[in-house]
């Protein structure tokens, strides 16, 4: 079956493609000047990239820009958000199918953070379930908003860690090639054609990208990306924008890695040679602004999503396994497959007014969203690998509902106050198809959450400024987990109080910004691979907090240095943990999985008439894997392995040459020391990718 829809979404993707950039061209060739400047399509920003717009926020903000991204060509988003202070990536393919991101102290297996692209939900469910399943693909974006603080719960429940918003690239005239090859026989295509109208009242773009790749340890894939953006002017003072993505990928990928002596001596093979990890996504976003008046602006989004992640993987016989030091695969194979679909409407209404006799920006807003999940396990064989028994057979759904009011109070040219207040209702369900409704084969469950918040900025003179903000925030139980077992678990939302305090400046080659963070959990659920009562079980109390600090110095003579660091001295329980039955399991102060103590990043950058360098260094710290922070590695009774990983370092060196207005070369070289790591365990060692080459070309006609 899906086979047959895969090779369907193909074709389909091609015919598409190939007749949206012909129409393109036309366009280009009505007369419209290739230099004449673009008005953005509209979208949702989280932050805003206009000057000033950083600084209205009350809370920690980081910027990754077109020309960061542009030097530094990381081949994914995750890579992207690596030098962000405040992130922890688990890097465990270069590819980046599967998220794993972490911020400030919150596990990177299992992040709070909320993933937006323009402005809209990526996570394939926020509700119904894992939201790592897809990861958008760098090559369309051309920056990336991170936004802490109370601001960021304008814009959806999970937004403990705050927010991260994609930014996708903006149709420009002309045609424009990329091309990049390099290690594990990676190769990478993208075309960009755009084009508009001559009263630049119309404008088309179509960004398309295919990338084939033997992977490191043989860990293939297969990926193609498409994004169709277009939109008008609907007479002076509205524009309406269409974005359509279509995204399909077939990687040999699996949760098991290494047994301990193969990673010892680095041995270099896929674990699991005959697992795949299919995905796709499709979806189109139709975005709305009029501009009222001069002080009153909406903007409206409707959105919606059809996602899919077949994942096939081999059992084992475990005796021989472990006698062997390595995976021995039987000819039985499970299809844990799942397919999402969402449809969402957002609108803001944004106002400048001057209530109090003092100048005001307030913004209201509201998001219905309703999310479905088919979540279907299948048995099958060698013989027939991608078709058997279904052993599962259920639909989990989800309907929210949102409000939210936020004021900007600025009291003097020095001092502004936010404050801000969002509600979210939200109802989730499941039905069970393999169950006869006469015995019961529904259940449901329903929770409110209620989130204050509230920050300043205070500008001193012409030089730094202060800011600080309090906020709530939740992220709900999903229903996998709420409703085990077609039972309500009576589980909570996770809720935190997070606290912040900063100061920051930029001017004159000098930037820097230093953050205080604490948030308190008083229910977190960890998901542990030594125990799965954890995901069914009210946590208890957890604390993270710790300081960010990010400084940019302009050197002279074409040099430039920026750095950051993070330490967490705190993320850990808070009391004992206790299992289902109430019995204790993880002792008070030990500390939360995947979360090192120090993250810092240090880029050297040298840039002289059109050569552009960078020579980069990443450090992670040692992180625990488990909530017992068992030290040393080994496998457990369910076939999990658990154990310290040692801190690591990686160093990266990328260059970029312009020879003309047309043509640029470009060249990077990660982990260039080859450091043997370890990324994470699961059913066995990540190892983390080892030292890549790559070379690129870009040409605009």
């Amino acid at each position: 079956m899906y086979p047959s829809h895969r090779e369907t979404l193909q074709i389909k993707r091609l015919a598409l493609a190939i007749s949206l950039s012909c129409g393109s061209l036309l366009l280009v060739s009505t007369g419209a000047s290739a230099d004449t400047a673009l008005k953005s399509l509209p979208k949702i920003d989280v932050v805003g990239l206009e000057e000033g717009d950083a600084e209205r926020q009350p809370g920690a903000v980081a910027i990754v820009t077109q020309e960061e991204l542009e030097l530094t060509q990381p081949r994914s988003t995750e890579e992207a958000l690596r030098a962000v202070p405040g992130v922890a990536i688990k890097a465990e393919e270069e590819s980046a199918i599967v998220a794993n991101i972490g911020i400030r102290g919150l596990s990177s297996a299992d992040y709070k953070t909320l993933i937006l692209e323009d402005g809209v939900p990526v996570a394939p469910g926020l509700f119904v379930g894992n939201g790592r399943y897809y990861n958008p693909r760098i090559q369309r974006m051309e920056g990336i908003e991170v936004l802490k603080g109370a601001s960021s719960l304008r814009y959806g429940p999970s937004t403990i860690g705050g927010v991260i918003n994609y930014i996708t690239k903006q149709p420009k005239d002309g045609v424009e090639l990329s091309l990049r090859g390099g290690s594990w026989y990676t190769r990478e295509g993208t075309l960009e054609v755009g084009g508009s109208t001559p009263s630049q009242e119309a404008r088309f773009g179509a960004f398309i990208t295919h990338v084939s790749s033997d992977g490191f340890l043989d860990k293939g894939y297969d990926m193609t990306d498409i994004m169709i953006k277009t939109g008008m002017a609907l007479g002076e003072n509205q524009w309406l924008s269409l974005k359509y993505s279509d995204y399909d990928s077939e990687a040999n990928i699996s949760y098991r890695g290494y047994f301990l002596q193969d990673y010892k001596d680095k041995q270099r093979y896929n674990p699991a040679p005959d697992d795949y990890f299919l995905s796709g996504r499709r979806s189109l976003d139709l975005n709305h602004e009029w501009d009222i008046s001069e002080d009153i602006k909406l903007n409206t989004l409707v959105y919606g999503s059809e996602t899919y992640r077949d994942y096939w993987r081999y059992a084992v016989n475990s005796t021989q396994s472990v006698a062997q030091g390595r995976w021995v695969y039987t000819d039985n194979l499970n299809g844990n497959n799942r397919s999402f679909e969402r449809f969402g409407v957002d609108s803001r209404l944004k106002l400048k007014h001057q209530l109090f006799g003092i100048e005001n920006e307030t913004e209201f807003g509201v998001r219905l969203m309703n999310e479905e999940m088919n979540d279907q396990n299948v048995a099958a064989t060698r013989a027939t690998p991608r078709t058997g028994t279904l052993n599962t057979d259920r639909i989990d759904s989800a309907d929210s509902l949102a409000f939210y009011a936020q004021n900007r109070f600025v009291i003097s040219e020095q001092f502004a106050v936010t404050a801000g207040l969002r509600a979210e209702r939200y109802e989730q369900k499941r039905k069970d198809k393999r169950v006869s409704a006469a015995t019961g084969n529904e259940a449901s469950s329903s929770n409110t959450e209620y989130m204050p918040g509230v920050g300043f900025t205070y500008q001193i003179a012409s030089g730094p400024q202060l800011f600080a903000s309090v906020y709530k925030a939740f992220s709900p139980a999903l229903n996998g987990d709420a409703l085990d077992g077609l039972q309500d678990q009576q589980l909570d939302a996770e809720r935190s109080v997070n606290l912040e305090a900063g100061v920051r400046s930029s001017g004159s080659g000098v930037s820097y910004e230093l953050t205080f963070f604490r948030m308190e959990f008083d229910n977190q659920i960890i998901p542990a691979n030594s125990n799965s009562q954890f995901q069914r079980t009210n946590g208890g109390e957890t604390l993270h907090q710790g300081v960010e600090a990010a400084f940019g110095l302009a050197l002279g003579g074409g040099f430039s240095l920026k750095t950051n660091a993070t330490y967490i001295p705190d993320a850990e329980f808070v009391g004992d943990r206790l299992d289902a039955n109430g019995n204790v399991t993880t002792p008070d102060g030990n500390r939360i999985t995947y979360t090192p103590e120090w993250v810092a990043n240090l880029s050297l950058e040298y840039n002289y008439n059109k050569l552009r360098t960078s020579l980069s260094l990443h450090h992670t710290g040692k992180q625990y894997t488990d909530v017992a922070n068992t030290i040393a590695i080994a496998e457990n009774t369910s076939g999990f392995f658990t154990g310290q990983i040692d801190a690591y370092t990686l160093l990266d060196l990328s260059l970029t040459y312009e020879v003309n207005s047309q043509l640029t070369l470009s060249g990077s070289a990660k982990n260039l020391t080859d450091e043997n790591y370890i990324a994470s365990l699961r059913q066995g060692i990540y190892v983390g990718p080892e030292r890549s080459l790559d070379v690129g070309i870009r040409y605009k006609f």
